[in-house]
């Protein structure tokens, strides 16, 4: 019996307009901000026990593969985040002072 190569595999899946790992509800920018701060896949890999390795490597081929585009995506991801973090803070300035006075306690 001869078992034939998977030529071709689908790693990444864009719903809900982000990028995910096919079949769970890991984002590929979980797997990209690793890999971006110089973890190994392997690394990553055991951040997501969710993830096989090759999943892994699959989701930093389609980055690699993806670069300028996936860049793109997650500028937009983290300057919507900054809108959002600036909103808050002016609602709500007393609990955005509490929160920072307590990750600033947790970083000590």
């Amino acid at each position: 019996m001869t078992v034939a190569p998977t030529l071709a595999k689908q790693y990444i899946e864009q719903r809900d307009q982000g990028y995910w790992i096919a079949g769970t509800r890991i984002s590929l920018e979980s797997v990209v901000y690793g890999f971006l701060n110089g973890e190994s896949p392997e690394s990553i890999a055991q951040n997501f026990p969710l993830l096989s390795l090759e999943q892994v490597y699959g989701a930093i081929a389609f980055y690699l593969a993806n670069q300028e585009l996936i860049d793109a995506y997650l500028k937009t991801g983290e300057e919507e985040f900054e809108k959002l973090q600036q909103s808050l803070r002016k609602k709500n300035l007393h609990l955005y002072q509490k929160l920072k006075h307590a990750q600033l306690r947790k970083q000590s």
